[in-house]
Formats: C-alpha cells, sequence, structure tokens
C-alpha cells in the first residue's frame, strides 16, 4: 500500500469537486515567506513526506502568525521530521490557510467482501474519542447522505447550538456525495481520511486529508 501526500491528495479532492483552502507547496524558507504573503497570516505550515503520515506526531504542524514565526518554524519542522525518521523523503512544506468552523470527518475504506465503504461523523481531535460516525455502501444517493447526518448522535450541533449559525447542511450532503462518486471512481484508492472537515453556514472546506493507494 502507497500513501499519497496531502498535496497529491489535494489534486484528486478538487477534481471531485470538493472545496480546498488556499495552499503552496514550499521548497524553501524563502518561497513559504512568499506563499504566506500572499495567503495573508495566520497561515498553517504542514510537513510534506510520504514517509510520515501523521504530521502532527512528528511535530510537522506549526500555526505561524508573523514572518519570524514562519522563519522558525520552517526551520524547526524539518528538524523534527529528521528526528522522527532520518530516512524520510521530504516533498517540501505546505502553506495553508488557517481555517474555522465545525469539524467533520468523511472517511472511506475498500471491503475485500463489500467493496467501497462511505463514513460520516464527528471530525477533528475527537474522532477516536468520541466513534460517533455513520456508514454506508458506496455509491450512496442524496436521501443516503441525508439519513448519514442525521443518524450520528451529535447531529443537532449541525443545526445550531449557543449562539452559533447552523452548517450548511446541503453543502455536507454534496461532499458526502463527491467523496462516493470520487471512490467510485478510483478503485484504487483503498482509504481515504478527509479530517477535519470544515463546515459552517456558508459551505465545506477539506482542512487535511490522506489518502491510500492499494
Amino acid at each position: 500500500m502507497s500513501y499519497l501526500t496531502e498535496f497529491a491528495a489535494r489534486q484528486l479532492l478538487g477534481e471531485c469537486g470538493l472545496a480546498l483552502p488556499r495552499a503552496h507547496l514550499a521548497r524553501t524558507e524563502a518561497q513559504a515567506q512568499q506563499h504566506a504573503k500572499k495567503i495573508g497570516y495566520p497561515v498553517v505550515l504542514k510537513l510534506m513526506s510520504r514517509d510520515i503520515l501523521h504530521k502532527s506526531d512528528a511535530g510537522g504542524v506549526k500555526v505561524v502568525q508573523n514572518r519570524p514565526e514562519l522563519s522558525a518554524a520552517f526551520s524547526q519542522i524539518l528538524k523534527n521530521a529528521k528526528k522522527y525518521n532520518p530516512s524520510a523523503r521530504i516533498d517540501g512544506i505546505l502553506v495553508e490557510e488557517q481555517l474555522s468552523g465545525m469539524e467533520l470527518v468523511i472517511g472511506a475504506k475498500k471491503d475485500a467482501q463489500f467493496g467501497h465503504v462511505i463514513v460520516f461523523g464527528i471530525g477533528g481531535v475527537f474522532v477516536e474519542l468520541m466513534k460517533d460516525i455513520s456508514i454506508r455502501l458506496v455509491p450512496i444517493s442524496r436521501n443516503d447522505a441525508k439519513a448519514m447526518i442525521g443518524e450520528i448522535k451529535g447531529h443537532k450541533m449541525l443545526l445550531g447550538y449557543r449562539g452559533k449559525k447552523p452548517v450548511n447542511l446541503a453543502a455536507v450532503q454534496d461532499a458526502l456525495l463527491s467523496v462516493s462518486k470520487m471512490v467510485a471512481k478510483h478503485p484504487e484508492i483503498h482509504e481515504l481520511d478527509i479530517n477535519p472537515l470544515f463546515a459552517d453556514e456558508r459551505g465545506v472546506i477539506v482542512g487535511d486529508a490522506r489518502i491510500a493507494l492499494g
């Protein structure tokens, strides 16, 4: 099984119609500074390496507020990567706009017997703790997408709470349908994980993604 870097995964996700944050791959600190200036601070720096799947565990993700912070963070991420896996191939560092919104997760996995299944739930750092998910076989219909959203225990959070506006549920449904079509079109995808998928009243946008081929 081989893993795509997030930068490569973004290309597939963009092709299937999912909204992506502004981001550019930097191979040098000077490039990172240029990209950050274009995007506007704060930005998120993310290590891009097919040999380091869990960027956060390796100290490969940092939020920076200005040029001096970016300079220090860029260097530190590379040091952290070498310490974590000295033989890791480094493709660069992704400079990405900082996002906000409710954190959801959309995943897909190929089952040996049934083919691809698609998963939806509350995302972010709580995904493993809450285990609040719904599952369907691919392909799904819009009615399936609606049902998946309604089945999770945290679905009321999507309807607005503590003064927050309701999430754009139609956009969440569209994202589920897009992922369903994507894995059906690309049978070589063994696993897909979009976590977090940021959602608010305007729509949804991919925060982080991982794709495994096999």
